[in-house]
């Protein structure tokens, strides 16, 4: 592809999309939602990134706290805690947010008709998270194929392609992939708690760190947060 759309929230599977398509593509694209998260630290995180990196941004504005159902979106709901991967129920979590990811490639889709581009990259897998139901590979394939109904008028146009490279991936492995192409995850934050420095009980904590010991290095950004005195 000459040009890709990344979706980018700046946690660490984003994050490895993005220096993934940075090395396949002549021009890269990011975006990243606002959708009335209790973790908006990470789009300012997100920022600082692409700034980093040189790469376009766009913020994109929805506001899924409007339908609620989500400990991320309703400040109402607990946000669950954790000792260990072990204790993370099975069923569908508190933290899914209904529908996110099909919303979030919707509205990036007709951002993509727009400027004409012709992929969209995103960092879903559901090898450590198997109860969200909108990170699985059929689902990517039904929403590309959704898309394409929806988009094209002519038959012979181009589709849009959305590609997730990680699907199938476990969280180390894509840490992995993203090292060896020298990505920086020092400001990718994946706490639900909403603050830099992770509390380390939700499950995206939990995951994240569990991934890290598994690779067998020190996550960044707890380097670097120690580096500023901060942990």
């Amino acid at each position: 592809m000459e040009e890709s759309l990344v979706l980018f929230s700046g946690g660490i599977d984003s994050t490895t999309a993005l220096y993934w398509a940075l090395g396949r593509c002549e021009k890269v694209h990011t975006l990243t939602f606002d959708y009335g998260q209790r973790h908006s630290i990470e789009i300012l995180m997100a920022e600082k990134l692409v700034q980093k990196l040189r790469v376009p941004q766009k913020i994109l504005r929805v506001d899924l706290k409007q339908i609620g159902g989500s400990a991320l979106t309703d400040a109402h709901l607990p946000l669950p805690q954790y000792v260990n991967v072990d204790k993370i129920e099975e069923g569908l979590p508190l933290t899914y947010v209904p529908f996110r990811n099909g919303i979030f490639l919707s509205m990036a889709s007709a951002w993509a008709e727009v400027e004409g581009i012709k992929e969209i990259v995103c960092g879903f897998h559901v090898m450590d998270s198997p109860n969200y139901p909108d990170t699985r590979e059929q689902f990517v394939k039904s929403m590309e194929e959704a898309v394409n109904q929806g988009t094209r008028i002519l038959p012979d146009q181009d589709r849009i392609q959305i590609t997730a490279p990680f699907v199938n991936m476990k969280k180390s492995d894509i840490i992995k992939e993203g090292l060896s192409l020298g990505a920086d995850y020092s400001y990718s934050v994946s706490c639900y708690a909403g603050a830099e420095v992770p509390c380390q009980k939700c499950s995206a904590c939990i995951l994240r760190r569990k991934a890290w010991e598994e690779v067998g290095q020190k996550d960044p950004l707890i380097l670097r947060l120690e580096k500023e005195g901060r942990l």
